[in-house]
């Protein structure tokens, strides 16, 4: 079964992405390669139990269990170490990125409160978009009783557009709700 992004991403994008910037084959068309969801958790250099919740949460956002990062340096000022736990992240491909994608634009995004839609400035320069969520509960998969302290976490898409305009528009035509 293809996931619903991804029909939408082959019968409609494709075509009008081929038409805009006058693509002769569609193998030219930008596609969506990866999304990278990291979850930064300072806090848990004082609480190594925070690292467990994150990783139950993000286990259920995403439907793949994500990796533990640890510190690249020690930093004095954070009380931080190297090689310390500080975080979790996943990267998602295939149908797995299509489902969190769909989920992410049609069901997460319109949760959130007074929302004007996502930045058009974030982009990388390369065709990467990085995105912000202040808060994991936006996600219909988090139960808000059970969640003890709100995180948020950083929503890298990865394409292999050349430039900015192409992955812009290849994220429109998704359906990304880009403020005017």
């Amino acid at each position: 079964m293809v996931p619903r992004l991804k029909q939408k991403y082959l019968s409609t994008a494709v075509p009008a992405l081929k038409a805009d910037f006058q693509f002769t084959n569609p193998m030219q068309v930008p596609q969506i390669k990866k999304v990278v969801v990291n979850m930064g958790l300072g806090e848990a250099t004082a609480n190594p139990k925070i690292l467990d919740a994150a990783t139950e949460q993000l286990t259920a956002i995403v439907g793949q269990k994500p990796v533990i990062t640890k510190a690249k340096k020690s930093i004095a000022n954070f009380k931080l170490r190297q090689g310390v736990n500080i975080g979790v992240m996943v990267t998602l491909r295939q149908d797995r990125m299509w489902e969190f994608l769909d989920r992410l634009i049609n069901v997460a995004l319109p949760r959130v409160r007074d929302f004007k839609g996502v930045s058009r400035k974030a982009f990388d320069g390369r065709g990467n978009y990085t995105l912000g969520v202040k808060e994991q509960i936006i996600f219909p998969e988090i139960n808000y009783d059970a969640v003890e302290k709100i995180k948020g976490m950083n929503i890298t898409i990865v394409t292999n557009a050349r430039n900015d305009d192409e992955s812009r528009a290849l994220l429109e035509k998704l359906g990304m709700p880009f403020r005017k």
